[in-house]
């Protein structure tokens, strides 16, 4: 019996023969992404425009992630139960009025309240497109796809820093208005292009989450997703803190990072073939650990050449990790479930963020050394429970089919495939 993947398979076929689905949904990724600029610059327009005060804006930025926290698990479920497709275009829809709303919005209650609402369905488009995916692309392809579309998020992510800096300089309420504009573009074009891919086993219920519940090895994905979250998340919470500590000025800063994007851009779709070919959870452990390790030689990080060597570190280790996560998720998920399993996963990650803040500034005062190593603890953890679990998900799935085993099971115990 095959297992989940192995090293001397065969290179799937190329990306070229993805579904014309999948590649409607790739380009109304990138068209979404491209515009989305509310949110990398909510915090400034905050400040700048509405005149808030920091602690206003923070409580603001909370609300915002509390509502995209609970967004992964809602989308999910909805995918499940009324169709992916749905899912995503009513998402993108919803999140276009709450933009608008968002843009048109005054005062402290009002503005909160509208954040949250747009943090609700800003990212509900995320469960329904990896569930989509897993309908409508073969297993062995999953990685690449999975991949390319996190390559699609993060060529669209570069061009909205551009344009979303431009406007959000000249204190606008313009970022508002693109960030809708092309919401509803993304959900006319799934609207139009991509059939309905949802199994007809029957449509979802709250069993489907109590269903999670009683999986255990999917809650130990989860787990790791989370401590993978709390470690990629110090990018863009601690590390910031941690530069200007160390007199790297915003500028050096800023460039350093753009080194991350460049990298994913011009490097990621030349990987997927490659590690199509590999074990999912080595390569999920493998590129944990590389990210790890990037976190951790910024205990050595004295100037901007620094820097930019363990971003190219760390984002190697993310260009390794892009497409096998999702993978790993869908093969774990039966056919009529995979929004739930793909928003829970989400829900994980999202968890992780929301913590990394909280670990990352309370480590902080305690200097570099402290603050990289036990960050690069919390990673090297991470990475040795996806080894852990990679011997129980080669067990519980089969290669090319990805079957998920509808019983529950131990993490210890391997079980039958069924059909």
């Amino acid at each position: 019996m095959a297992v989940l993947t192995s090293r001397t398979s065969p290179a799937p076929p190329g990306p070229l023969s993805l579904p014309r689905p999948f590649w409607m949904l790739w380009l109304g990724t990138v068209i979404n992404r491209t515009g989305a600029i509310v949110q990398p610059f909510l915090s400034v327009y905050l400040v700048q425009v509405q005149g808030f005060t920091l602690p206003q804006a923070g409580a603001v930025m909370t609300a915002f992630g509390a509502g995209s926290l609970l967004s992964h698990v809602l989308a999910g479920w909805l995918a499940d139960r009324f169709g992916r497709r749905v899912t995503l275009t009513g998402g993108m829809l919803a999140a276009s009025a709450a933009m608008v709303g968002l843009g048109a919005a005054s005062g402290f209650p009002i503005v909160a309240a509208t954040a949250f609402l747009l943090g609700l369905t800003i990212e509900s488009y995320r469960p329904a497109s990896q569930a989509m995916v897993a309908d409508l692309v073969p297993y062995a392809l999953r990685p690449r796809a999975y991949g390319l579309l996190f390559w699609a998020v993060n060529l669209g992510y570069s061009v909205a820093m551009v344009v979303g800096g431009r406007l959000a300089d000249q204190g606008t309420h313009a970022i508002f208005g693109v960030n809708a504009a092309v919401a509803v573009v993304f959900a006319a074009v799934v609207w139009r292009t991509v059939p309905e891919s949802r199994p007809s086993a029957g449509p979802a219920s709250a069993a489907g989450l109590r269903a999670v519940r009683r999986d255990r090895l999917m809650l130990a994905v989860c787990a790791v997703t989370m401590a993978y979250g709390v470690l990629y998340a110090q990018a863009f919470t601690t590390l910031p803190l941690a530069m200007a500590g160390q007199g790297v000025s915003r500028t050096h800063f800023g460039l350093a990072m753009a080194l991350n994007g460049i990298l994913i851009i011009a490097v990621q779709p030349l990987t997927g073939a490659w590690l199509a070919r590999r074990d999912p959870c080595r390569v999920l452990a493998s590129g944990t650990a590389l990210v790890a390790a990037g976190f951790a030689l910024t205990a050595l990080v004295h100037d901007v050449r620094g820097l930019a060597l363990t971003v190219a570190v760390w984002t190697a280790g993310e260009i390794v990790i892009a497409g096998t996560l999702p993978t790993i998720v869908a093969a774990l998920a039966p056919p009529e479930r995979q929004g739930t399993y793909a928003g829970v996963s989400g829900m994980s990650w999202a968890a992780g963020a929301v913590v990394a803040p909280v670990l990352g500034t309370a480590l902080l005062p305690l200097g570099p050394q402290v603050l990289w190593n036990v960050i690069g603890l919390v990673g090297a953890l991470s990475a040795l429970g996806a080894l852990l679990i990679a011997g129980p998900i080669r067990r519980r799935t089969m290669s090319g089919a990805g079957q998920h085993i509808s019983a529950p099971q131990d993490l210890e115990q391997p079980c039958r495939p069924s059909y």
